[in-house]
């Protein structure tokens, strides 16, 4: 049996011009997971990044080689702001991008309305994201690697947790919103048996001072 640990990345730049950023917050968060592993004596056999720049700094935050990782775009999240583009024709209220509250919630609507192909004019399906999911899962769990490293995003997993669960397409996001920057979902995996172990734990979080390192988004 082999793991499949699968992180999310560290807080990237909400409301500014280039969410792709890790904060400082984001660096610290990665920084912490990354030194929890190698306390706890796990360390990877093999590391898979999405191409997005959140998630290849925050594999290097973590204290791992990131020039070693594999990439996959099958890993990226899906484009939130294209989606919101698309369902207000281009016209988002500024509400929507500036309130955190109001975005969040809005986006949950708007990505149950894309699973419902309920507007047009998205660059991608949600039935294209599903697959790309898919195929990155297959890529990083087609190798003798017993322990697989891989840095992605909440939809990410949240889609690969409801598909290795059966669970209705809508909870995919319901799990997404629930995901906390660099928290741990595992799985496990031989041949074609995909299951899960564990899901969105922050162990390196539970201290006092770690309690204070906590982000959503």
């Amino acid at each position: 049996m082999a793991e499949l640990l699968v992180i999310r990345h560290g807080q990237a730049s909400f409301g500014q011009d280039n969410y792709d950023v890790l904060s400082d917050l984001g660096h610290a968060q990665s920084a912490a997971v990354g030194q929890m592993l190698r306390d706890g004596g796990w360390v990877p056999d093999r590391l898979v990044t999405g191409t997005l720049k959140r998630q290849r700094d925050t594999l290097t935050s973590m204290g791992f080689d990131g020039g070693a990782a594999e990439e996959h775009a099958g890993l990226n999240e899906y484009d939130f702001a294209d989606l919101l583009n698309a369902r207000f024709k281009g016209q988002v209220p500024d509400v929507v991008k500036g309130d955190r509250k109001t975005h969040f919630r809005t986006l949950r609507e708007t990505v149950f309305d894309w699973q419902d192909a309920a507007f047009d004019g998205a660059s991608e399906t949600y039935a294209d994201f599903a697959a790309r999911v898919e195929a990155a899962r297959e890529f990083a769990t087609q190798t003798q690697a017993k322990r697989v490293l891989v840095i992605s995003s909440g939809g990410v997993i949240g889609q690969m947790t409801a598909t290795a669960l059966g669970a209705p397409a809508r909870q995919m996001m319901q799990l997404n919103l629930q995901i906390k920057n660099t928290a741990m979902t595992r799985f496990m995996f031989s041949g074609p048996m995909f299951s899960l172990h564990e899901f969105n734990a922050t162990p390196h979080f539970a201290s006092a001072a770690g309690a204070k390192l906590l982000s959503y988004s």
